[in-house]
């Protein structure tokens, strides 16, 4: 083999294994995830289960809405007597705590502290006064169905279960960056529901997440993704955390695409931070486990990096071309016309960009804004990689507004 033609085979395999790292973090996992949980029986349906529960929220600054988050928990359709109610607003300048108190007489109990340490440090301070059996944790934008906690506990009726989690269900009237943020949330859902056929989910969402008050372990406060260290803990301990698709936790996008990438390069950096805490952080006697969190929540770190990676080496097979006519080896003219697809996905996100709050209902809008979204959704991969080596990723929030 030539010095040109080695040359030329590198770079083609370095292209494909980027292009290989893309199709198998977003399609190749779920698909051999679904194949696996196809072996294993149908959930069984749990029937109704009542045990003790507390409803564990941490507010800062929320006077906007504290209330109508107050209101909504009071209309759950689950047994007042069997229902804690516990908010804890550490830090809070605002009229937060001020709100929460005059519902005092209302099943509503408050934990306010001036100083504020973050959330987590919130959560580890309340969960002495936790009551209930069974802990669920939420946020103060989300609101929950009448039925949310019925659903999100039943399963609990079985030993084996730690934990469970709910769905994010975005709700519309937000454009295209509504409609791509739902459509992500449905796709997290079906690989959810495999996972937890299969045993455990290996993520969980924060704002509708349930466990067992006695598998909980404390946090450290620098800790960034609060719930996914919780969900871990549980599994860890052999108890199995499973999706619950019936209990809907109903949510607003961020008000404006940057929002969204802010709000994405808290959780990204909180990510990596999880990655250089593997050792606490897997279920090192499972490997299935290992592989599912792996495929499902690491390797999409680095998508980000296999588009870069991509286009690069494709860009350098452009510039010096095999001369043979294998697509292979990105030989003329796939090699052009591969990175003329590149770049016309990149110029489909910077067009789709335009229009994050128009076409909601219009399937042309929302498939032009697609590639935006997923673009936006890389940059905040990479700009949470840069903020986790500069450790410039604090664990307190960067409260984001929501519509």
């Amino acid at each position: 083999m030539s010095a040109s033609l080695a040359g030329n085979f590198v770079i083609s395999l370095l292209f494909w294994l980027c292009v290989g790292g893309i199709l198998y973090a977003y399609a190749g996992y779920p698909v051999l995830v679904f194949l696996l949980a196809k072996m294993k029986p149908a959930p069984p349906a749990y029937g109704e289960y009542h045990p003790c529960v507390t409803l564990l929220i941490a507010a800062y600054n929320e006077e906007r809405e504290i209330e109508e988050k107050i209101q909504n928990c009071l209309a759950l359709d689950y047994p007042a007597s069997s229902l804690q109610i516990l908010i804890v607003t550490d830090g809070s300048t605002d009229r937060t705590p001020e709100i929460v108190q005059s519902y005092a007489t209302s099943r509503i109990e408050l934990l306010h502290q001036t100083g504020r340490r973050g959330k987590t440090a919130a959560i580890n301070r309340a969960m002495p006064s936790v009551r209930g059996e069974i802990v669920v944790f939420s946020d103060a934008n989300n609101h929950y169905l009448p039925d949310t906690i019925s659903k999100l506990v039943a399963p609990f009726r079985d030993p084996k279960i730690g934990a469970a989690s709910g769905a994010k269900v975005i709700e519309k009237g937000d454009g295209s960056l509504g409609a791509s943020e739902g459509a992500y949330w449905k796709y997290e859902s079906f690989i959810k529901k495999q996972e937890s056929r299969l045993g455990s989910c290996t993520s969980a969402a924060g704002e509708i997440l349930a466990i067992r008050k006695d598998l909980y372990i404390s946090p450290p406060d620098h800790i960034i993704n609060d719930d996914f260290f919780i969900a871990m803990q549980i599994i860890r301990q052999g108890y199995r955390l499973i999706y619950v698709p019936e209990a809907k936790s109903m949510e607003r996008v961020s008000p404006t695409a940057q929002d969204e990438i802010v709000r994405r390069t808290r959780i990204n950096a909180g990510r990596y931070q999880a990655i250089a805490m593997t050792s606490r952080l897997l279920p090192l006697n499972s490997p299935l486990l290992i592989w599912q969190v792996i495929s499902h929540k690491f390797l999409r770190l680095f998508v980000p990096f296999f588009m870069i990676g991509a286009a690069a080496f494709n860009l350098i097979a452009v510039i010096y071309p095999p001369h043979t006519k294998s697509l292979a080896l990105l030989g003329p003219p796939f090699g052009i016309i591969l990175f003329g697809l590149q770049a016309l996905f990149y110029a489909l996100a910077i067009m789709g960009g335009q229009f994050p709050h128009q076409g909601e209902r219009n399937r042309f809008l929302n498939l032009l804004y697609l590639p935006a979204f997923l673009t936006n959704s890389n940059l905040a991969a990479l700009k949470g990689f840069s903020r986790f080596l500069r450790g410039g990723q604090a664990h307190l929030w960067e409260r984001i507004q929501r519509r």
